[in-house]
């Protein structure tokens, strides 16, 4: 089959997935870029396949019996390898697609989707709570504030421009600030910047108020008075997705849940662009400069 190879995203010939009892082999049709992974490529050795969002149909089920049988339509995610015409993915990580959802909304929902699903799920209940979302504009900040939305919360929402502010509210925010407020009595804030806006946030959180930070995408330091702490006893909490979904079984039933949303049109993925897999050095780029407000999603030739 054919792949992209790290470092530079040639496409190249490698040998068909081999996959284990629990794992289904996947027909990949669309793959949204996510900027964690698009760091990790230059520094891959020669010929690693990257990728981790996947949206396709399965060729071959899992040998023990679990997941959808082959011809099903799927999402699903893998730690790499998502950027090839065929991937084995653990059958816990799939869900069946609705037919009302294409491939590239799909594509868009296993990292970003489940990070901001997760993030919100583990600050608790948002209904009625000021739920500040950081870095708004990006794949996760977009998924987030619709779904702080749709649970209840207000919404403020954070970007670096202020021409953003009437996109971030047709998805649900009841505010855009492009700096926090350090009096802003935030509940819940979600939070993928770090750096300086990271104190910032904490800064801004009501007693006892939870932050999940997810990413960091600046390079600065973070720093805090230590009373910003006990002034404040914030719940602070890191996130990456595959060992939470690990510690829940796989990520199969919260993607059902998110295409579930987009197919009764509860949820946008937000594709700002699709391109053929050739272009994906292009992309990466794109999306390493900060250049895509939303999701880009390549498309994979068969």
């Amino acid at each position: 089959m054919r792949a992209l190879l790290a470092p530079d995203l040639r496409i190249g010939e490698v040998g068909d997935p081999v996959a284990l009892p629990h794992q289904a082999v996947v027909a990949v049709r669309a793959t949204s870029l996510n900027r964690g992974e698009c760091r990790r490529v230059g520094g891959d050795p020669d010929g690693v396949l990257e990728g981790w969002d996947v949206a396709g149909v399965v060729e071959r089920a899992a040998a023990d019996g679990s997941g959808p049988p082959p011809g099903t339509r799927v999402v699903g995610l893998v730690g790499r390898g998502a950027w090839a015409q065929r991937v084995a993915v653990p059958a816990a990580d799939l869900a069946p697609l609705p037919a009302a959802v294409g491939d590239e909304q799909a594509a868009t929902l296993p990292v970003a989707g489940l990070t901001a699903l997760l993030a919100l799920e583990l600050s608790g209940n948002v209904l009625g709570r000021r739920v500040l979302v950081t870095g708004a504009t990006g794949g996760v900040g977009r998924f987030a504030v619709q779904l702080a939305r749709a649970a209840g919360a207000h919404v403020v929402a954070q970007a670096r421009r202020a021409e953003a502010a009437a996109d971030l509210e047709r998805l649900g925010a009841r505010e855009v600030v492009t700096a926090i407020d350090p009096g802003g009595a935030f509940d819940v804030v979600v939070e993928g910047v770090g750096g300086p806006l990271l104190a910032d946030a904490i800064r801004g959180l009501a007693p006892g108020g939870t932050l999940v930070q997810y990413a960091q995408t600046v390079e600065e330091p973070t720093s805090l008075a230590s009373r910003d702490f006990y002034s404040r006893r914030p719940v602070i909490r890191g996130l990456q997705v595959f060992p939470e979904l690990r510690a829940r079984d796989g990520g199969g039933p919260l993607l059902a849940r998110l295409a579930a949303l987009v197919a009764a049109g509860e949820l946008d993925g937000q594709v700002r662009d699709v391109l053929p897999w050739d272009r994906a050095p292009e992309a990466v780029e794109r999306v390493l400069a900060g250049h895509v407000d939303g999701k880009l999603v390549l498309r994979i030739a068969g």
